[in-house]
């Protein structure tokens, strides 16, 4: 389980096909932490680490072909930062919001409004069982977790502030770009409840 609070930005050096999986090397601060087989969120997706060197600060994970179809790996290319997060510690902080890390849908970026000090971001998303959004309430943008309004069965805005702009990968994200998003699981459950 994950909460959405964005570790560190890792950097895609390598990008390697073996038949239907696609192995992904990547360079973050804290590769030389992880073990295999950990799990490790990358922009929102569950990925599971499959090799290490430390000494290169470099980890790798696989991702399957349904992975690729259904989240934005497929647009991963060499350098790209990604946002990464390892699984929440049993005594860590609850600092965002019940994350699993497994993506709902895609989501189109509309628009980045500079704000003078903030930026807004605008998404659009097939609407479908599950995919809601609340005003005020939590979704996952990449990893990420936000506070969501303008909320409609189709999209939503989120506004970034300087820090989480800096440390994530909002700062590369452009209009017109294709975002991971995981919908609030308990709104989920309820709306599965309520047959919506």
């Amino acid at each position: 389980m994950f909460t959405g609070i964005i570790e560190a930005l890792g950097t895609i050096v390598a990008v390697d096909n073996q038949g239907s999986n696609r192995h992904f090397t990547v360079a973050s601060p804290f590769a030389a932490e992880l073990k295999i087989d950990q799990s490790v969120a990358h922009d929102g997706v569950c990925l599971t680490v499959v090799a290490v060197n430390p000494a290169a600060g470099t980890h790798v994970v696989t991702a399957i072909d349904e992975t690729m179809r259904v989240t934005n790996l497929n647009q991963w290319q060499l350098g790209r930062h990604v946002n990464l997060e390892r699984c929440l510690a049993a005594n860590g902080r609850f600092d965002g919001h019940i994350v699993q890390g497994h993506v709902d849908a895609t989501a189109t970026c509309l628009s980045v409004t500079d704000q003078d000090g903030s930026w807004l971001f605008r998404f659009g998303h097939a609407p479908g069982p599950g995919r809601l959004t609340v005003e005020k309430g939590s979704i996952c943008v990449n990893g990420t977790s936000l506070t969501c309004f303008e909320s409609t069965d189709e999209g939503f805005t989120v506004a970034i502030i300087p820090y989480t702009y800096e440390h994530t990968s909002f700062q590369q994200l452009r209009a017109g770009e294709t975002v991971n998003l995981e919908f609030d699981i308990v709104g989920k459950y309820v709306a599965k409840l309520l047959g919506k």
